[in-house]
């Protein structure tokens, strides 16, 4: 498992290593480019890989009203950052006395003094310090003064469109799951905790685990065909979602419900893992509950098809 740092003080043995910055939200098929590359640095210099990031990412500390921006949260970051073979993680809180840094202190008192950074991997818009005075070419023109080279890789292409955190987030908010699963390489999934709820769904004959969806972002309102996993199971469970904000029952705040297929058991309190596979339809409001209990029926068939 790869090992996680909350701040700049690592053990020696991870001192002198490639390092890679950003937020890595999602860790898409850009980013997995990015360490393939980094992964041939650490077979023909024989140095660790180290990666740094920020929590909150920095856009969400400055922008307050940026409420659903996440593609994923730390916990599947450093889970997906392990499977990559990094070596160890840095997450560093971000907050209003870090922010100060000067740029150029950050290159000598944190990537030289603390990290001894060998090689330093960012991409061409990456900003830091102060009033984000820091770029790039400031990264450069330090090389020599500490010891470090920049890699600066070029961004993945698809579909004559560079592939970002920005694209995939536009692509769930636009209810195109399928190309977005295709961009990450895997199924887009929200994990949290199955909270109790008004137990609508119980009522209707379609119980449901309520899970709140915190700072992931907001795909598209409406019905998903899922597949969910259990904390410390390898076996999934197949189901349907609904995301959004029960029209139907007039509900105010965005809620994330699973009902899952043959399964009766107590889920309150658990870390659910839901993976979003097939958009099945757009959310919207019924007349009343008979005209909503059909075309859940409906709905359930398509996700059973999936």
């Amino acid at each position: 498992m790869v090992k996680h740092y909350s701040n700049f003080n690592i053990e020696k043995k991870h001192r002198g290593s490639i390092i890679l910055i950003g937020n890595f939200d999602g860790l898409h098929l850009g980013h997995q480019k990015l360490f393939r590359l980094a992964k041939s640095y650490k077979k023909k210099y024989d140095l660790k890989i180290g990666v740094i990031n920020f929590n909150p990412m920095p856009k969400m500390f400055f922008n307050k009203n940026l409420k659903n921006f996440r593609i994923s949260n730390i916990d599947q970051k450093i889970k997906l950052l392990s499977n990559l073979k990094v070596d160890f993680v840095i997450t560093k809180k971000f907050d209003y006395k870090f922010s100060k840094i000067k740029s150029i202190n950050f290159i000598k008192e944190i990537l030289n003094k603390k990290i001894n950074s060998k090689f330093i991997f960012v991409s061409n818009n990456f900003r830091f310090g102060n009033k984000r005075e820091g770029n790039v070419s400031l990264l450069i023109k330090n090389e020599k003064n500490y010891k470090y080279k920049v890699v600066k890789p070029k961004p993945l292409i698809s579909n004559k469109k560079i592939v970002s955190s920005s694209l995939i987030r536009n692509l769930l908010e636009n209810g195109f799951l399928k190309k977005a699963n295709k961009l990450l390489n895997r199924n887009w999934a929200i994990q949290g905790i199955v909270k109790k709820g008004r137990q609508v769904g119980k009522k209707i004959g379609f119980p449901t685990c309520n899970i709140d969806i915190q700072d992931y972002v907001l795909a598209k309102p409406g019905v998903y065909a899922v597949k969910v996993l259990r904390k410390n199971n390898t076996k999934y469970l197949r189901g349907i979602a609904n995301l959004g904000y029960r029209p139907t029952f007039n509900q105010k705040k965005i809620l994330l419900e699973v009902h899952l297929f043959n399964f009766s058991g107590n889920l309150y309190n658990k870390l659910l893992s839901v993976e979003f596979i097939k958009f099945i339809r757009k959310e919207k409001k019924f007349k009343n509950v008979n005209q909503l209990r059909a075309q859940i029926k409906a709905d359930l068939n398509i996700a059973k098809e999936t």
